[in-house]
């Protein structure tokens, strides 16, 4: 099984992020942690390195720190990404979040999203969308920008399902599949050869633990029950379809 989108440089494994990552590598294939600030680009870079073949990295600017991030350190990110870029595989999460209401901080997520999805195909990089309270939103960018490549991390908007198979784009699920109706209609509806398993990871963890991410275990096997299907084929397809759309080398 591949852990297709977590959070490694979160300050909530600073006391044993290597410990945690060994005891993934006896029971995972991969894992694909996201950095979603230019200082925590470093560290995913070195945990990268220090396990190769294993940690993979995608990169951006989560769009909830659009208020907090200055055009300078945008910038300087953007050139830290094209020089290294041979050492990630994806863009992202990159998107829109709408908890933040003010109207003129959204039109300038929008902005920085168009950004990175330039970037993105410019280094021949797949796209990992955030989209919270802004799926149709977030959508309607895609598509207008013809995107092919793209998976929605923690798809949640049933609604825009038949949107998301019709442009031939992955979804990936978590353990909120354990507690929510649309995410289980979602999974049910949607063709296994477009979802990838993902933790989110140190959050979603259960009973209020912190997340890691061997729980994707779990996530296969509540997809097993709701598809009627064996785990060994949920782990066989959804990690062949990681490898696919992030084009994994090992």
């Amino acid at each position: 099984m591949i852990d297709s989108h977590c959070h490694l440089e979160q300050s909530d494994y600073n006391k044993d992020r290597d410990q945690v990552i060994e005891k993934c590598k006896k029971e995972l294939k991969a894992i694909i942690t996201s950095c979603g600030h230019p200082k925590h680009f470093d560290l995913t870079l070195q945990l990268v390195e220090k396990y190769n073949g294993f940690v993979f990295a995608t990169v951006s600017i989560h769009p909830e720190y659009i208020k907090k991030i200055t055009e300078k350190e945008i910038n300087e990110f953007f050139e830290m990404i094209k020089n290294n870029k041979d050492k990630i595989i994806g863009i992202g999460e990159t998107g829109l979040d709408f908890k933040i209401e003010e109207q003129e901080w959204r039109e300038k997520q929008k902005q920085l999203f168009i950004r990175f999805i330039s970037l993105a195909n410019e280094l021949n990089k797949p796209l990992v969308i955030h989209a919270r309270r802004a799926f149709a939103e977030a959508i309607e960018i895609l598509e207008n920008y013809k995107v092919k490549n793209d998976l929605m991390h923690f798809f949640s908007d049933k609604d825009l399902l038949e949107r998301v198979k019709n442009n031939g784009w992955y979804i990936s699920v978590n353990t909120t599949i354990l507690r929510s109706k649309k995410i289980k209609k979602i999974v049910r509806d949607m063709p296994l050869e477009k979802i990838l398993l993902e933790t989110d990871s140190p959050w979603l963890g259960l009973e209020g633990k912190r997340n890691d991410p061997l729980s994707v275990k779990i996530v296969a096997e509540k997809i097993a029950k709701i598809k009627k299907i064996e785990l060994e084929k949920v782990d066989a397809i959804t990690t062949s379809n990681a490898i696919e759309f992030f084009n994994l080398n090992f």
